[in-house]
């Protein structure tokens, strides 16, 4: 079986993923679903050429040892974030597709709110959600926003380098971790010796990494990261309970001064099963999130958002139900992603 063929018909079919694993035919990931493609099922000495196909002798090496690597593929001006594990002995791996165009973010289905976020000049906003919900999309397409509107020195931090981003109105140097820097923290320290404007972090995976990005944003700096949480007050709690005891009432009032915002995002097979879309919720920081994020009460946020609407805030919740009233997805669908499914029912 070629490689460079699996994945241009991965890329025909508009696949996110393109899954190997030995005995079962190459399967992608369309719309949310799993298709399995052709007949042939993988051999294990098909599996180890073609992971070994796209691997160089320094993530080989890593895979021996490790069991497991993350890398990057090249084909015809697409990019492959690949995972390549080891399962009962054999190999196997995920391939993420990296569309070649970054999309704007009202083409992306976004809340329009975002484009002053991401032109805001200093402080800390966050993209959050699970693996596969778009976060790094969402990002790059903020990312690019920037590039082409303004004159600014942008370092992005990643694992691995998703989307290339050009030149443009700004500078942009891409590090990808493992390649260009050990790991998100040593990267984001140098980061602050290197005279930047933005710095977007691809995942805030520790403490150390999360404390420089809070010091970061608080020394000027617009800074981008992404957390696997699902609201925004589950974000907010999740970074101040990283730290111990003693440090979080600092960390509480570090947040209230630079945190700009939070969007949460899923996303939902439509209805017609032709695409995805997103639902989304976004916390915009004023003056009464800014006081309860100051006193630890982020079980408050939910109301602030739903009385918020005129500066663009709402709940992941009514994102659903709004998808749902306009026909882009299925009951069933908007209830299972619900925050709150009982307030969801009664809402639609």
């Amino acid at each position: 079986m070629e490689l460079d063929n699996l994945l241009r018909e991965g890329i025909k079919l508009g696949a996110s993923d393109i899954h190997l694993t030995v005995g079962v035919e190459p399967t992608l990931r369309v719309n949310g679903g799993l298709k399995k493609i052709g007949e042939e099922v993988l051999s294990s000495n098909q599996i180890d050429g073609l992971i070994k196909g796209m691997m160089n002798d320094k993530v080989e090496e890593e895979f021996r040892e490790r069991g497991e690597a993350d890398f990057a593929y090249h084909l015809d001006n697409y990019r492959f974030r690949v995972n390549a594990f080891q399962q009962r002995g054999d190999a196997a791996a995920v391939l993420r597709i990296i569309p070649n165009e970054i999309l704007s973010l009202n083409a992306l289905g976004l809340p329009k709110e975002l484009k002053d976020l991401a032109l805001t000049p200093r402080g800390l906003f966050l993209v959050t959600g699970p693996t596969g919900s778009g976060k790094s999309t969402t990002l790059a397409s903020m990312i690019d926003l920037i590039n082409r509107n303004q004159d600014k020195h942008i370092i992005t931090l990643e694992d691995p380098i998703e989307y290339v981003h050009q030149h443009k109105k700004s500078i942009v140097n891409q590090r990808e971790v493992g390649e260009d820097t050990e790991n998100f923290a040593n990267g984001l320290r140098a980061a602050l010796r290197q005279d930047p404007d933005v710095i977007l972090v691809g995942e805030m995976r520790d403490l150390e990494t999360i404390s420089t990005a809070i010091t970061a944003a608080e020394t000027g700096h617009l800074v981008f990261a992404t957390l696997h949480t699902n609201s925004a007050a589950e974000t907010i709690d999740r970074i101040i309970n990283v730290f111990p005891p003693h440090q979080q009432e600092q960390v509480k009032t570090q947040l209230a001064l630079t945190l700009k915002g939070v969007l949460s995002q899923q996303l939902l097979p439509t209805i017609d099963d032709l695409g995805r879309a997103a639902a989304t919720e976004l916390l915009v920081v004023n003056s009464a999130v800014s006081n309860l994020v100051r006193e630890g009460k982020t079980h408050q946020l939910e109301s602030i958002m739903q009385t918020s609407k005129e500066e663009g805030m709402h709940t992941m919740d009514y994102s659903l139900r709004d998808l749902y009233r306009s026909g882009k997805i299925s009951r069933d669908e908007a209830l299972s992603k619900a925050i709150n499914i009982q307030s969801l029912k009664r809402m639609i």
